[in-house]
């Protein structure tokens, strides 16, 4: 038999030449199941022949980007409507994943989206609209392109939900009152019940027989078909009996199959209602975004939808109005309230010169701003990406309820099967007695609660996370949160300010009186920060920032320099093309030579020598926590310049409390052991890694790691970009509405380290509910599946009537689904804190 054969056409990046385009030949060709593969270097475009039954186009993406290479995909976000539970999750992720050229899919049921990553050279939006609507769901359109239609849907399906409720039990109450009180009718009970029942019932539970037949037609086993099973069989039954066909009149079902398609109903409405309520973060993040602008045009305002903004527009926002677009203030002073972006209450004073952001609020003054982002490049955008994206995700815990769900349908089937046959053939009980049974398993058992149960809390989690300024960027990085074991800080810019000023100038001659051996009688402080000024002045480092400030200070002339070099983690080293001169009024120092400003490594490396005295006073520097640099002259030592950081405001606080939570801190540091140890000290933190280079941080990570403990690095999301994406979970730092969004799992948009306190916390919250809420989903259905099958009858006499098992299953999922929605009122304790 022929093997079966697909053709991929996947669009790669980072080629250059023909190796290139050789080594993803190679990689591909060495999968299992690949017969061919070809690469065009000019279209930058790998063609694959594979078997799809050995392996699927991820895994020959897989195969490129281990290989070195990007894999060039499109991303989008598709509503759909109609489904109810978590079979039909997996009923649409199965389809989608079916289409040649699709890569992922991931489908939420809480929001109703589906989340999918394609080749568009191989498959379009089109084809996945038509397979959604082939199975049987509505395709609403993609995210961002259809407006209010949503909303729309939504409120009309609740309506109709709504209506079917009312009639459902309007009819099945009264019915069941008569029943019971032997009220006298002109026409037997049983036909009059099924005349006034039929019309009712078919109405109210067309959606649920119509869902049926459309799963049963795609062969699945999904909700609706038990549903259908359970109230199909009552009312059938209760047919049979009005007729005396097999069945006899005893077999009155009319009133329960009318109010168990009620109380189903009822159970879709309430949780519609709910799953509406767990995506209010993100649509209170779109509301933020105005629908026009006001741009100066040739002198005069001209107002235009946000939508014909253009980079470099000149922007005027009066008081009260939302800022709509990133950008630069050139005229005018006013606070903004940025609370919307970064949770701050206090508004920010903005005047020419600063940063504003769009979908923040101006508050008193008229701004005018020119346009440096707009639309999706927009912080506000970005967040809004990221925090839908971050919903539409699964933890691995989601796993457990889909491998549940799989095999949850046919295990009920053969309980409530085997439930009748034993009552009715084994045990000889009445016919009537084994149909109870037998409908309301079918009734009670409820998968919906395990599919809801993670992607609700997901949902509202990460929502919650985004209105306190953390953006969790995936479900993933909420699990592995709550496994920490050690945080990892950086310490410039991360427990410190990140801005560090010059404390101690000492020079040679004045004040260590070590020997004369060079001619520095008039080496004074300003003559040596000025010889540093002028070198460091190459570098971007936080430190040279700081002696050439002091140096700006002192109104220092900054000189030119020739053949700079930078040594990582070292320091710097430059000639001076100009001479000094004049310090001393007796004499002049000339200085033209090589100058090398660095730690001990770096003057080693370079054979310059310290005396003891110099060592001392480097010590007694570093003990007061201070980054003391030496200062070299052609090859001599001829002074030390000494920074300090200032510790930020919450740091102390920030590793105390995660200390309290039983959590191992650690800093990592390029300094020196003393003014790491010195830093680490006044923090409260033992463990300290000092003298590693920046490129050697990710190192230090993963040796933490290889020793078995899941570590949090938390960094500034610019510089630790190696250790943060080496680390379990990397925690980037922000600096206000100025953020990286890529650059870590949970991004803090505040510089603030409580806020890195508050994502742990928000990520252990958030998974204790996910396991809340799946322990209920498993134990409800754990425990009324068998009193329903009638395990308690014979020693209790306990029966579960359909009717109690059809308000049971609507109140399942409602309970889970209000157990996540309690996280949007969540407060991480860190947050009640007072910074001391």
């Amino acid at each position: 038999m022929e093997e079966p054969k697909k053709k991929a056409n996947i669009k790669v990046s980072g080629m250059s030449c023909a190796s290139c385009a050789l080594n993803v030949e190679k990689s591909l060709k060495n999968l299992e199941g690949v017969d061919e593969a070809q690469v065009n270097l000019g279209t930058e475009e790998a063609t694959v022949e594979y078997n799809p039954e050995r392996l699927d186009l991820s895994q020959l993406e897989t195969a490129v980007e281990e290989a070195g290479y990007g894999v060039v995909n499109e991303k989008v976000t598709i509503k759909v409507g109609g489904m109810s539970c978590a079979m039909c999750v997996k009923a649409i992720e199965d389809v989608l994943s079916k289409l040649d050229g699709v890569s992922t899919v991931t489908v939420n049921l809480a929001s109703e989206k589906a989340y999918v990553t394609y080749n568009p050279k191989m498959v379009t939006v089109e084809d996945m609209k038509n397979a959604i609507n082939e199975l049987g769901y509505q395709y609403l359109g993609v995210e961002g392109e259809t407006g209010d239609l949503e909303e729309k849907l939504r409120l009309k399906d609740l309506k109709e939900k709504r209506n079917r409720i009312i009639v459902g039990f309007g009819f099945s109450i009264p019915l069941m009152v008569m029943m019971y009180s032997n009220i006298m009718l002109p026409v037997p009970m049983p036909e009059f019940m099924l005349a006034v029942s039929i019309l009712p019932f078919i109405y109210v539970s067309y959606p649920i027989f119509t869902a049926g037949y459309r799963a049963l037609h795609n062969h699945n086993l999904d909700m609706d078909v038990m549903y259908s099973m359970g109230i199909g069989v009552a009312y059938v039954s209760s047919v049979l009996g009005t007729f005396n066909i097999v069945l006899t009149p005893d077999f009155m079902f009319y009133e329960t199959a009318l109010m168990l398609a009620a109380f189903l109903m009822m159970g879709r409405w309430l949780e519609t209602r709910a799953k509406g309520n767990t995506s209010t973060a993100i649509k209170k993040l779109i509301g933020m975004q105005p629908k026009t602008a006001t741009i100066i045009k040739e002198g005069v305002e001209v107002s235009l939808p946000i939508e014909e903004l253009v980079v470099d527009d000149l922007v005027v926002v009066k008081p009260g109005e939302k800022i709509p677009a990133d950008g630069m203030v050139v005229d005018g002073e006013s606070y903004v309230d940025e609370s919307t972006i970064t949770g701050e209450p206090i508004p920010v004073l903005k005047n020419a010169g600063k940063t504003v952001v769009g979908g923040t609020i101006n508050k008193n003054g008229a701004l005018k701003f020119k346009t440096m982002k707009i639309g999706k490049d927009t912080v506000l955008s970005q967040i809004i990406k990221l925090v839908e994206t971050a919903q539409g995700s699964k933890p691995p815990v989601q796993r457990i309820a889909d491998t549940a769900v799989t095999y949850f349908i046919p295990t009920v089937l053969i309980i409530a099967i085997t439930a009748f046959l034993v009552w009715y053939v084994a045990l000889g009980s009445t016919l009537l007695f084994g149909l109870t049974v037998l409908i309301s398993i079918l009734v009670v058992a409820c998968p919906c609660a395990l599919g809801l149960a993670t992607p609700t809390a997901v949902t509202v989690g990460i929502g919650r996370g985004a209105e306190l300024g953390i953006l969790v960027k995936n479900g993933e990085a909420l699990e592995i949160s709550e496994k920490i074991q050690t945080v990892l800080f950086d310490k410039t810019g991360t427990l410190t300010r990140g801005k560090p000023e010059v404390t101690d100038i000492l020079t040679l001659d004045k004040s260590l009186n070590t020997d004369k051996s060079i001619d520095t009688d008039s080496m004074d402080e300003k003559f040596l920060l000025q010889v540093a000024a002028s070198v460091e002045n190459n570098s971007e480092h936080p430190l040279a920032g700081a002696i050439v400030n002091k140096a700006r200070e002192k109104g220092l002339k900054i000189l030119e320099t020739r053949n700079f070099e930078s040594f990582s983690g070292k320091g710097i080293k430059a000639v001076l093309n100009d001479v000094i001169q004049g310090y001393d009024e007796t004499r002049s120092q000339n200085v033209s030579g090589e100058v090398v400003v660095g730690n001990r490594s770096l003057l080693a490396d370079k054979n310059i020598s310290l005396t003891e005295k110099l060592e001392s006073k480097l010590l007694k520097l570093e003990s007061e926590g201070k980054t003391a640099v030496v200062v070299a002259i052609d090859s001599r030592t001829a002074g030390v310049i000494a920074v300090a950081d200032t510790l930020k405001e919450s740091t102390v606080d920030a590793i105390h409390e995660l200390q309290n939570m039983g959590l191992d801190v650690g800093m990592i540091t390029g300094d020196n052991a003393g003014t790491a140890d010195a830093i680490a000290k006044k923090v409260g933190i033992e463990k300290v890694i000092s003298e590693v280079l920046p490129q050697d941080k990710a190192r230090e990570v993963k040796r933490l790691q290889d020793k078995g403990d899941v570590v949090a690095f938390v960094g500034d999301g610019v510089n630790d970009a190696p250790a943060l994406a080496q680390s379990d979970v990397g925690i980037a730092i922000g600096s206000g509405t100025d953020i990286a969004i890529e650059s870590g799992d949970i991004v803090l948009v505040k510089d603030n380290l409580l806020d890195a306190v508050a994502g742990v916390q928000l990520s252990r919250k958030v998974m204790g509910r996910i396991k809340l809420n799946l322990f209920w989903a498993f134990a409800y259905n754990a425990v009324l599946i068998p009193v329903a099958a009638g395990l308690l009858y014979p020693t209790f006499g306990i029966t579960f009537r359909p009717e109690y098992a059809g308000l049971a299953m609507a109140l399942s999922s409602v309970t889970v689904v209000s157990l996540s929605l309690l996280l949007k009122g969540y407060v991480p304790p860190v947050k009640k804190l007072k910074t001391q």
